[in-house]
């Protein structure tokens, strides 16, 4: 078993740590443009695991997941590496895997360079854990299916140029119902409201998506029809798997700052590190880091190898989520009053990681897949 990485890839993830510090600053919004999308996709993070053959990486899912780690311990914003995680694992395996040669031939390129940005429109006010209760509905019309309904929380959405989502073909079949679609922006009766008000992960806008006899021609089909559950499945197996490595790069960057901070800070005559309060809370959290790394870079190596994952997956998605937030809350405790300030980020890092417990399946459906996995 050996834990070093390869040549190439230690010289992938130092050009990625290199250049994610240079990026463009955010809006004044705190919002990621698309100028920093063009960026990121300079360093090759918007095609990470998108076939070679359209500009992509073809990169399996550990190496992606290092990718998206490197990006995020070498500056970049964390939100903009949510959107670029989404765009990639809930979007771009999608079209590689389902969409026609036609449509993956418009798109893929775009969404490589970074020139597309995909957005998924799953969730509906109703429809989160719980996929049979879908609202939007698909009819099929002549060549073509008529969307009707609204998705929530669509992260991309402001500045999305295609969406993929789902919609119930066959709405009394439940989850065994539902079809997967592409919908390019530019479709009549595609509406994204504004954006939405989030504590967190600002560096990715997100929005509502209504469709309102939304026609879109039956080659943006992906997959057959009534197929989109196991689609869709499979894109959270990615996404569950290698999306969580960018809080591993988090991690990182927050405990090298606590480190450095009790090294300097002084009280009662000498550094708040030589105290076993402190110098055993950044312990814990350098093992919170560790396991939880572990535990992801074996969910993507069994991906990889094509044995079943879903165990490991949630497994890896919780400990990394849970990882977050415990190691943000005590990073708040060794800064003090000042991690409750603005200026050293302490505070924001919580409030990025918060939602990681919430998208691609709550920690306690994680719960639940380890516990049915085991037999219970």
């Amino acid at each position: 078993m050996d834990f070093d990485l390869s040549p190439q890839q230690q010289q992938r993830v130092d050009h990625i740590r290199a250049g994610a510090g240079k990026l463009p600053s955010a809006k004044p919004d705190g919002v990621a443009g698309k100028d920093s999308w063009l960026a990121a996709a300079e360093l090759g993070m918007t095609g990470l695991c998108l076939p070679t053959e359209h500009g992509g990486g073809g990169l399996g899912a550990l190496d992606t997941a290092l990718c998206l780690e490197a990006f995020c311990a070498g500056g970049a914003d964390t939100g903009l590496a949510f959107g670029i995680a989404a765009h990639l694992l809930a979007c771009g395996t999608v079209l590689t895997d389902h969409a026609g040669d036609p449509v993956r031939a418009e798109l893929l390129r775009g969404l490589t360079s970074g020139t597309v940005i995909a957005a998924n429109a799953m969730t509906e006010d109703d429809a989160g854990s719980d996929l049979s209760r879908l609202a939007t509905t698909a009819v099929a019309d002549s060549d073509s299916y008529v969307l009707n309904g609204k998705k929530s929380f669509v992260s991309n959405a402001p500045l999305a140029d295609v969406f993929i989502t789902y919609a119930a073909t066959t709405p009394s079949a439940g989850y065994l119902g539902m079809s997967a679609f592409a919908v390019p922006r530019t479709l009549p009766g595609l509406r994204i409201n504004s954006p939405l008000a989030k504590m967190g992960l600002n560096g990715c806008a997100a929005a509502q998506v209504e469709f309102t006899d939304c026609k879109v021609p039956g080659r943006y089909l992906l997959g057959p029809e009534n197929q989109g559950n196991s689609i869709f499945q499979r894109s959270m197996i990615w996404e569950r798997a290698c999306l969580p490595a960018i809080y591993l790069g988090a991690m990182e960057v927050q405990l090298a700052q606590c480190v450095d901070h009790a090294q300097s800070r002084r009280q009662f005559g000498r550094s708040i590190g030589t105290f076993q309060a402190i110098s055993h809370r950044l312990a814990t959290m350098k093992l919170r880091l560790e396991t939880s790394r572990l535990l992801l870079y074996r969910a993507c190596w069994y991906l990889d190898q094509g044995r079943s994952a879903v165990e490991a997956v949630a497994l890896a998605k919780t400990a990394v989520a849970e990882a977050a937030v415990a190691n943000a809350l005590d990073a708040v405790q060794v800064f003090g009053a000042r991690g409750y300030l603005a200026a050293d980020g302490i505070g924001q890092q919580l409030q990025n990681a918060i939602p990681l417990n919430i998208f691609s399946g709550t920690t306690e459906i994680q719960r639940e897949v380890v516990a049915r996995s085991m037999g219970l």
